[in-house]
């Protein structure tokens, strides 16, 4: 299992690269970061987390597709089904090439999910084993030109949107489920932390 000397060891390299930490109270998690990487105002929010009973550290990022993005897709879907239908295979694509854990977030139409993508998260494994700076530094660096090649995809087909996050069913539907919900929203990058392993993924069942 990671130990106290794996959590230390992973707060001292974040700190070592001027990361700013935040400690977050996660009942599944030995040790749980959110930080800003890379460093300065364009960082984009990520989660390193220590799941208990796990000899892993995980770490994930939540994009939100902005407002008018997402006005501009559902036009699209409607004036050109098969031109959108390809849009979403090839991010799919770009997704998978990444070699990376992800999953989109597609807006609903009762139980269907036809569009438009609302949200993409990225992420992570970093066994115990293979744990050092260099891998948990490149992981993020990782994540985050992944991160960028969506947002820079999305931004060239539907414009640079009106700078208001759009909304995401998927987190409605879960805010009727949980009692007490907090979404931490920073400038620019949104981070969904009720959901810090991505939804649908949790560490216990992940192999």
């Amino acid at each position: 299992m990671v130990d106290t000397e794996h959590i230390n060891n992973i707060r001292k390299w974040l700190a070592s690269e001027r990361l700013e930490i935040r400690d977050k109270n996660d009942p599944r998690a030995e040790a749980h970061f959110l930080i800003k990487y890379p460093p300065g105002p364009q960082g984009h929010m990520f989660a390193v987390v220590v799941p208990k009973g796990r000899d892993l550290v995980f770490v994930s990022s939540m994009t939100r597709v902005d407002l008018g993005q997402q006005e501009q897709m559902k036009e699209h879907m409607i004036e050109e089904q098969e031109v959108w239908s390809e849009w979403i295979h090839e991010c799919r694509l770009t997704l998978m090439k990444a070699e990376l854990d992800w999953g989109i977030h597609m807006g609903h139409d009762g139980k269907e999910k036809p569009g438009p993508l609302q949200a993409f998260n990225v992420s992570l494994p970093i066994w115990n084993d293979g744990l050092n700076k260099n891998t948990l530094m490149h992981s993020l660096r990782r994540l985050w030109l992944a991160k960028l090649s969506m947002i820079h995809e999305i931004k060239f087909a539907y414009g640079p949107g009106k700078g208001e996050p759009g909304p995401v069913d998927d987190w409605t539907n879960q805010e009727k489920k949980t009692s007490s919900i907090k979404i931490d929203e920073p400038a620019k990058i949104e981070f969904n932390d009720t959901m810090p392993f991505g939804t649908g993924l949790d560490p216990e069942e992940w192999a």
